[in-house]
């Protein structure tokens, strides 16, 4: 389990990434983290998601309102893309 997870502190000096900006994350529940004796890991799960939120934050000067709401823009455009793959799906069953 430990090689599955990167300390915050780490990542945040890898990446150049200000710890209160993963600590805000959390905080409003785009990304969680795992505290094992009062340290707090990310879960490489997430890394891809972290560092799509961080160059939205960074790069394109998007705040966490915006990366929450981008969020939820791209899931919904996800479930819908699956659902209409479905019904074409169930449409060449009639053709």
């Amino acid at each position: 389990m430990k090689n599955d997870l990167i300390t915050i502190e780490e990542y945040s000096n890898h990446y150049n990434v200000d710890v209160s900006f993963i600590e805000n994350l959390e905080n409003l529940g785009l990304i969680h983290t795992v505290q094992k004796e009062q340290i707090k890991y990310i879960p490489f799960d997430i890394l891809s998601d972290l560092e799509s939120y961080s160059r939205m934050f960074y790069d394109m000067d998007i705040n966490l309102a915006g990366i929450d709401a981008v969020k939820n823009l791209l899931y919904k455009i996800q479930k819908l893309q699956h659902e209409m793959t479905e019904l074409k799906n169930r449409l060449k069953f009639y053709e």
